[in-house]
């Protein structure tokens, strides 16, 4: 190991084409990001939880956005349906309504990588969906309730008399 070097660190070398670079470099000045090695660090993150969406069991957290036009109700309906039918999947959503009849829903998921999927492949399938995007992470939330178990009450205190 380097001198001076943190034990938990990689150093890793790369070749790059200089457009590539180019662009990178144009791209953490524009966001603020802090240097390259973070900022590359935080791509293969990304790529690294979306291919462990192809792991069919594995039990995985994040997104679903979805853009659509809200056509007198009937796409709000469907897209209610369908999160009927992953309610162990879907946590939460929230929905806006945007410009030209336009909506965008965010559905705040977790599941088995495959019901994820096949929810995604269900919303996609609703006409009126303009885009939809799954993005995961490999962090979970933790369990909020487990079903039929029973939570301990804490002890009330005593009351202490005024005098």
């Amino acid at each position: 190991m380097e001198p001076n070097a943190t034990p938990y660190l990689t150093r890793l070398s790369i070749s790059l084409p200089a457009d590539l670079v180019s662009r990178l470099d144009e791209m953490i000045e524009t966001r603020g990001l802090p240097n390259r090695s973070q900022t590359i660090a935080e791509l293969i993150r990304h790529e690294l939880a979306e291919h462990s969406e192809a792991e069919l069991d594995d039990v995985i957290a994040g997104t679903v956005t979805l853009i659509y036009r809200a056509e007198s109700g009937r796409v709000r309906h469907a897209l209610a349906q369908t999160q009927l039918a992953y309610l162990k999947e879907v946590i939460s959503s929230q929905h806006v309504f945007l410009e030209n009849d336009q909506s965008l829903e965010v559905l705040l998921v977790q599941g088995p990588a495959e019901r994820l999927r096949r929810l995604c492949d269900d919303l996609r399938g609703i006409r009126g969906v303009q885009q939809i995007k799954l993005v995961v992470t490999t962090a979970l939330l933790p369990p909020l309730h487990a079903h039929g178990a029973v939570e301990a009450r804490p002890k009330p205190r005593k009351r202490v008399a005024a005098a």
